[in-house]
């Protein structure tokens, strides 16, 4: 959808195809990707996964780069959340995430905000 498209750097994003690209880590039950506001490129790129494993930002990132995916697309941001928000129809919302209506996953959420170095 074209209210989904994410503009960062002046470069348009579609989350849909990040979002595939990460869906095919063996580390990952599920992936939505939003754009949070950021003063310098406008929006930055977000992941919020759902682990199926122990996986970390740097890892994903390693991924993300391996898979091909251009470095403008590649998340700056990994939020680790114990469940995506969906309607009840299974439709995901990501205005829920970039408002921060998520549940990190248990641990604490300052763990589960990570920035690849």
């Amino acid at each position: 959808r074209v209210d989904d498209m994410i503009i960062t750097g002046g470069e348009n994003v579609s989350p849909v195809e990040i979002e595939s690209r990460l869906s095919l880590h063996p580390a990952v039950s599920e992936v939505a990707v939003a754009g949070l506001p950021d003063e310098r490129w406008g929006k930055i790129v977000c992941a919020f996964v759902k682990r199926r494993a122990a996986v970390g930002a740097n890892e994903l990132d390693d991924f993300c780069r391996s898979s091909g995916l251009a470095n403008f697309k590649r998340p700056r941001r990994y939020v680790f959340v114990a469940e995506i928000p969906k309607s009840p129809v299974g439709k995901l919302l990501r205005r829920k995430l970039v408002a921060g209506e998520y549940r990190p996953e248990r641990d604490g959420a300052k763990k589960n905000i990570m920035s690849p170095q």
